[in-house]
């Protein structure tokens, strides 16, 4: 199975004051941290969609020895969805089964979390796959190349929420214990807040 990674790292950051994408996190930065896991995970082709702070983002992956195509998007202010939809131009390809979308503010999501939606993915074939902490869903989501063009037809104002619902009776639920897959840093107070607990 083929999966691209697609970070989603082009937020305005408004509640958080600077850009949540370049936050020191022990030796790292969100977005660093964030490509390694899904590198450790397996995915080999990352797609890490940025905004203003595209260059700085770009510098940082690279001084990590990170593998990620960097990309500026230039309608960030549409929404989260625009920022799926230019990570999406990007990585489909023939060949590609899936892309999974992960944040870049849920930066301490575990290895064995994005190994555990891969498999059901490779298992299930499910159109939307999602891992579920306690009864509630979290990241990184999971989205089958039969949806791509539901994606792209979606209403921005929704988002991919909309793609989520419309398959929530075939979708794939992963149970995982992670509470970071539901976690996501947003204001300083979380950040504060963040205790590293290491590589997973």
């Amino acid at each position: 199975m083929v999966v691209v990674g697609i970070v989603l790292a082009a937020g305005a950051s408004s509640r958080m004051g600077r850009p949540k994408a370049l936050l020191p996190l022990g030796g790292e930065v969100f977005v660093t941290r964030v490509c390694a896991t899904l590198q450790e995970a397996g995915l080999d082709d990352l797609v890490v969609v940025a905004g203003a702070e595209c260059a700085a983002i770009g510098d940082a992956i690279a001084t990590a020895g990170l593998r990620a195509r960097v990309i500026e998007n230039p309608r960030r202010e549409e929404g989260q969805l625009s920022s799926v939809l230019a990570g999406l131009a990007v990585a489909d390809r023939p060949g590609v089964d899936a892309v999974l979308v992960h944040l870049v503010d849920a930066p301490l999501v575990r290895v064995a979390t994005v190994r555990a939606v891969m498999n059901a993915f490779s298992r299930t074939h499910a159109p939307v796959v999602r891992p579920l902490v306690g009864g509630r869903h979290g990241h990184p989501v999971l989205f089958a190349r039969r949806v791509f063009d539901e994606l792209r037809r979606a209403d921005p104002s929704i988002g991919a929420k909309s793609v989520v619902r419309a398959h929530a009776a075939d979708a794939c639920d992963v149970p995982v214990d992670d509470e970071w897959a539901c976690r996501d840093i947003d204001t300083p107070g979380d950040y504060a807040r963040l205790s590293d607990p290491g590589p997973a």
